[in-house]
């Protein structure tokens, strides 16, 4: 699709404005819509490194300061710091998860929504598992419905996890 203002360059840019009711589509390519001064296209470049200090709340700019405590952290082992980490985007050797491990666990949990990696599933022989990740979730189900006192729905809780737990062990007899 060619740009509706110059008929020149690919239409890059597709703006839908929307007046009293009434929609009107442009499409235009950069120049023309930064001619027509309705976009700011100066955007600072993406950095994974930016990416992952905003996650680590580390501010690597030269001329704000790191945290003390992050500053502090350091690996024994290749001598890279958590700051410096967060700078790179890269761990400098095995030993590094083992020093920053405490602080990389709100990481984990807030890029992959939880700290520990449980791993995929075998579509075809992941039945068993998936059954019991299923009943380790309703164990502690279980648990906070107990301590909430809500003893009528922790019953049946309890009754649905002995049928599962049946099919467990029946499924593993049988592979």
């Amino acid at each position: 699709m060619l740009c509706e203002a110059c008929q020149k360059r690919p239409a890059t840019v597709h703006l839908t404005e929307i007046i009293n009711g009434e929609k009107k589509v442009s499409h235009l390519c950069e120049q023309c819509a930064r001619e027509k001064g309705e976009f700011n296209f100066d955007y600072p470049p993406f950095s994974i490194q930016n990416l992952l200090s905003g996650l680590l709340n580390l501010d690597v700019q030269a001329d704000k300061p790191v945290e003390f405590s992050a500053r502090k952290l350091q690996c024994e082992n290749c001598g890279l710091t958590y700051a410096q980490f967060g700078q790179i985007g890269r761990f400098g050797c095995s030993q590094c998860y083992t020093s920053f491990g405490e602080r990389l666990q709100p990481l984990m949990r807030r890029i992959h929504g939880s700290a520990q990696h449980v791993g995929k599933i075998p579509k075809r022989a992941g039945t068993t598992v998936k059954l019991r990740r299923n009943l380790e979730e309703m164990r502690k189900e279980l648990q906070a419905l107990v301590e909430r006192e809500e003893f009528e729905q922790a019953a049946i809780l309890r009754d649905q996890i002995r049928e599962l737990e049946a099919k467990v062990e029946g499924g593993e007899s049988n592979e």
